[in-house]
């Protein structure tokens, strides 16, 4: 039943009423990677109707969301609020051709007829009271419905789910356009995909209900009906539908905590799909690999710390430019200027196999391309003390000497320092460290003093000698 050989011509569909979210952006990967892997074409369009909800703040970050995730689109994005006119062209033809109809019931009538249904225990659905209406009212502006086959079934392949059927006894008239003359989403993303000729639907599982509705629409225009692909839906750990209260958020805002693109899409490719025990998939990986029939149809949950997991693995590929390009985006956010700085692959070569995320790495970083004004309290008190201002003085004179400003050669350096004061490496090690970074938390020594650089990591030995011999003047005018 595949045709994963052929080309597939997809889309990405959002509503621009919120963020670019995780199951949306797993729905988009999904669709593009069908695209690649045939190559097809992958489409992007937003289903703007919904125009009191739909914002151009959301279109921005649905935009950015893709683009960072680096899913690019051949045709798009087409914004459905840009053709009512075709929607309603459609609907003249099917009022024409008797295959629907207006209807003036009121939103009375029909919730009494759903509580009647729901009391009874049936499937609420619309009677069919005005399908073959003779007198229009004149007071009110009708829906217009699609008239829905009375009997038969409507079967259909899913490409996760296998063979679905649905009597179509079960399906009621489908309102096709509101009073206002807006269309609904079932008629309208009809319309598009035939239209902008997409052979492959995939989308959320929660959209499965409306397919045999959609197929029978396909029917009614002459149309080829695509082939379909739901996916299920992500869950949080506690097995409910992941939200908001998980900690859902924006794609982008993965990104401002520290997560980089590929791990991203490593993960969402992993979230419902699989390749044997593989775990590690690059893109283009991805896309000679992926198959509809490698899809999961049981709902996947989102794990933060696996993708946590990964995204440390791909902070440690050396020479990465997108790791580069991310590194050199959280700096800039905190206003360090990368001119005033170590070379990047130098410093993620140091710091990456103690950091998990970007940001993290950045904050941490920061003392690496600008002076800090203060030092930790508590680390200052602890570590720049007066006992330590002749190892210091000591190592000062030996750094200042020195012409091979290499890991090795500053490890000697200090290494040298301790062993002729006969003190322990750790002696001038935290206060050293202290000195250069304002705290007690760095990289090994060699590296600090290797990625801050001979001027800058002189002057501030010099500046902690300063703290102490201050601190000691202090001391003894209190003595006195």
């Amino acid at each position: 039943m595949t045709r994963d050989q052929q080309p597939f011509r997809t889309r990405f569909a959002p509503s621009p009423t919120g963020f670019l979210h995780i199951g949306g952006a797993r729905t988009a990967l999904f669709a593009w990677l069908a695209a690649r892997h045939t190559q097809g074409q992958f489409i992007l369009r937003i289903e703007d109707t919904d125009t009191e909800r739909s914002t151009q703040a959301s279109v921005d970050a649905i935009l950015d969301g893709m683009h960072w995730l680096g899913l690019d689109y051949d045709e798009g994005p087409y914004f459905q609020s840009e053709r009512m006119a075709r929607y309603q062209e459609v609907v003249a033809e099917l009022l024409d051709q008797g295959l629907a109809y207006q209807c003036y019931c009121s939103k009375a009538r029909l919730e009494s007829l759903r509580e009647q249904a729901m009391q009874g225990g049936h499937k609420p659905r619309y009677d069919g009271k005005c399908r073959d209406l003779e007198i229009s009212p004149n007071d009110i502006e009708p829906v217009i419905r699609f008239k829905n086959p009375d009997d038969g079934m409507v079967t259909f392949y899913d490409h996760v789910y296998g063979e679905i059927s649905v009597e179509n006894s079960e399906l009621d008239d489908l309102v096709i356009m509101r009073a206002d003359g807006t269309p609904t989403y079932n008629f309208a993303v009809v319309i598009d995909d035939l239209d902008m000729k997409i052979n492959l639907v995939l989308r959320g599982d929660d959209h499965i209900n409306n397919t045999p509705r959609q197929i029978n629409l396909y029917k009614a225009l002459g149309a080829q009906v695509p082939e379909f692909a739901h996916v299920p839906m992500i869950l949080g750990p506690d097995g409910q539908r992941y939200s908001k209260r998980h900690g859902a958020m924006g794609v982008t805002g993965w990104r401002e905590q520290g997560y980089v693109p590929s791990a991203m899409l490593n993960y969402l490719a992993r979230l419902g799909w699989s390749h044997g025990d593989q775990e590690f998939f690059s893109v283009d990986e991805l896309v000679s690999l992926f198959t509809l029939d490698g899809i999961n149809r049981k709902a996947s949950r989102f794990d933060t710390e696996k993708l946590t997991w990964l995204n440390h693995h791909y902070l440690r590929q050396e020479g990465s430019t997108e790791v580069i390009e991310e590194l050199t985006w959280h700096l800039s956010r905190l206003g360090l200027g990368l001119d005033d700085g170590p070379d990047l692959s130098a410093l993620l070569r140091v710091q990456a196999e103690r950091i998990d995320r970007l940001d993290e790495l950045a904050k941490q970083s920061a003392p690496f391309f600008e002076d800090f004004k203060d030092y930790d309290a508590q680390a200052a008190k602890k570590h720049l003390r007066p006992v330590a201002i002749e190892p210091m003085e000591t190592l000062l004179s030996e750094l200042s000497s020195m012409t091979d400003w290499s890991p090795d050669r500053l490890q000697e350096a200090v290494q040298k320092t301790a062993d002729d004061l006969d003190i322990t490496f750790g002696k001038i090690g935290m206060p050293l460290r202290v000195a250069l970074v304002g705290h007690g938390q760095s990289p090994a020594i060699n590296q600090t003093l290797y990625l801050l650089g001979k001027t800058r990591a002189i002057q501030r030995i010099e500046r902690a000698i300063e703290f102490m011999q201050q601190r000691q003047l202090d001391a003894s005018e209190q003595q006195a």
